[in-house]
């Protein structure tokens, strides 16, 4: 398959689901824990480095930020869960952000949550994951920073996982292995996006 190129323009930053834009186009987005590498894999899904803001410093993104991608489909930069460095008043207000976010956007298409693929399963993951599906929000699992890993320590992390899904998930859901710097599964999360927006196309006629 041929390369598929893109172009992102930064829309808006807020706090406030009433200020996001007019939901009239496919939204996708992209949420994990702390220092997942979240900014880089947009960044690199984008073809644009300068896109999202990465920071060494976890708990950089505390607002909703919305980019218009081709004029076509939203991609929207959430603030991440689980930081460790922030008082519990700042992770009660991400909180209810991503919760009104989640469950009060009409036009959102897939949440993709973001997992360091370096790491056995973690609890807060699990947790977040499992709200979504009780809440019957699709989503999908992106695995992030592969290249920091052997392909026997890949395999068997992404085993864990499969095991500790299947003791609460019926159907486990779709996964993808990416690398922001080797720009790995860039394709397969583009195609699995444009495919979701042929599938949706007569909603948002």
């Amino acid at each position: 398959m041929s390369q598929i190129n893109v172009n992102a323009r930064f829309l808006i930053s807020n706090t406030d689901i009433k200020k996001c834009p007019e939901p009239n186009k496919p939204e996708y987005a992209f949420i994990g824990r702390s220092n997942v590498g979240k900014s880089s894999l947009i960044n690199m899904l984008m073809g644009n480095k300068n896109l999202a803001k990465t920071s060494s410093t976890p708990g950089k993104t505390q607002l909703i930020n919305h980019f218009e991608v081709d004029n076509h489909w939203y991609l929207v930069d959430l603030p991440g869960y689980g930081y460790a460095k922030v008082s519990k008043g700042h992770r009660k207000a991400f909180q209810k952000i991503i919760e009104d976010y989640i469950l009060g956007r009409e036009n959102l298409a897939c949440v993709f949550v973001l997992i360091d693929s370096r790491h056995k399963p973690q609890k807060i993951d699990m947790e977040f994951m499992q709200w979504l599906g009780e809440c019957q929000i699709p989503f999908v699992m992106v695995f992030t920073k592969v290249d920091k890993l052997s392909s026997g320590e890949l395999k068997k992390n992404l085993k864990q996982y499969k095991i500790e899904m299947e003791k609460v998930w019926e159907e486990i859901p779709q996964s993808f292995v990416t690398s922001a710097t080797g720009k790995l599964g860039r394709l397969e999360v583009l195609s699995f996006i444009n495919q979701t927006n042929e599938t949706l196309k007569q909603h948002f006629i």
